[in-house]
């Protein structure tokens, strides 16, 4: 094999690896501890700009279900959290999220420049921000999930790009969870029992419609998936009712005779062939220099990066695992003392 073809492929394999054991590990928080009960499915539009709210699958009438969790009861004692259907909810990130860009290199993943405005919904909440996260709560699916989920995002269509990320602190790198330039589907894992959240970086203010999809292995070794799309009217003149009615369009696949637009950040598969004869234009002095480079050191050491990477992440996830599993033995614990107290509290009183 020629070093010249192997060393994209390792290079690529090895991305690869790492992108696809992404998993979210949110900064310890008090606010985020929150146990669920089987709350009740809510109908009719609701528009979203303040308080605390979760996307997050939940069984409705026994279908897995990709919903939102409003839980407005954060801030109003006399309400009842619900859940929500995607396609009947608008999260409108107000003005008060415009931030400006940081004058520092870190953030250059979001895009403009220091200085420029980014809408941010925060990862630490502002009152005066919606503050959206996800969670695996539901008490149904806690009980039927193997470990977690996965929560990809396929794709964002919008006038603007998105990021989503967790930082540690004001200091702490950024871990880039979604990134809607990308045009691969980002998977995220989800350990049961998790809630989390994250920044939500916009760089332009508008109408964006983000497609999340949530796949599952169940105990009984089926496997559930639903995809969704989640709704943004960003900056406060963006208009709620442009967002409940905008459609997500599937994007188109590139042609032969040329590329496809890529304005609406739409998936789509890659287009980058290699054009006919392009493998037979090599000459003798290229093939003699390929078959020089074949024995450089820098494939055994790729290789074995490969190896290592692939150890440490088949090591996290053992122990995300664990976790997981730890979580939800100890939440169906908690359930189970309850009710039995309040099995002895009924007969005490009969």
């Amino acid at each position: 094999m020629k070093l010249r073809s192997a060393l994209p492929a390792l290079v690529g394999a090895l991305a690869l690896t790492m992108l696809s054991a992404v998993t979210a590990t949110a900064v310890d928080d008090p606010n985020l501890d929150q146990q669920l009960d089987d709350l009740a499915v809510a109908h009719g539009t609701r528009v979203l700009d303040a308080g605390h709210v979760d996307m997050g699958p939940k069984y409705d009438d026994g279908v897995w279900t990709m919903m939102i969790h409003d839980d407005v009861a954060k801030a109003d004692a006399n309400a009842t959290s619900v859940w929500r259907h995607p396609d009947e909810t608008v999260f409108h990130v107000l003005d008060q999220s415009e931030l400006q860009i940081p004058d520092d290199p870190i953030y250059s993943f979001i895009g403009p420049e220091p200085g420029e405005s980014v809408w941010v919904i925060p990862q630490t909440q502002n009152p005066d921000v919606v503050w959206l996260g996800w969670n695996t709560q539901d008490p149904e699916v806690m009980t039927t999930i193997d470990r977690g989920i996965t929560l990809s995002l396929d794709g964002v269509q919008g006038p603007g790009d998105v990021s989503v990320y967790l930082q540690s602190g004001t200091f702490g790198e950024p871990q880039v969870l979604w990134d809607s330039r990308q045009p691969e589907v980002q998977p995220l894992w989800v350990d049961v029992n998790t809630h989390t959240h994250a920044n939500w970086a916009f760089t332009e203010p508008g109408v964006y419609l983000m497609q999340v999809r949530a796949d599952a292995d169940l105990l009984d070794g089926s496997q559930v998936s639903d995809t969704q799309v989640l709704r943004f009217a960003v900056g406060t003149a963006t208009s709620t009712d442009e967002a409940l009615a905008a459609t997500w369009e599937e994007p188109t696949e590139p042609s032969d005779a040329g590329t496809s637009d890529g304005a609406n950040n739409g998936n789509s598969a890659d287009s980058g062939a290699a054009a006919p004869g392009d493998s037979a234009a090599e000459t003798d002095a290229e093939v003699a220099a390929d078959s020089d480079q074949e024995s450089s050191p820098l494939v055994p050491i790729l290789v074995g990066a490969i190896i290592l990477v692939a150890v440490a992440l088949i090591a996290g996830f053992t122990i995300a695992v664990v976790r997981g599993n730890r979580a939800r033995k100890q939440v169906l614990a908690q359930r189970a003392t309850v009710a039995a107290a309040d099995e002895i509290a009924d007969k005490e009183q009969s």
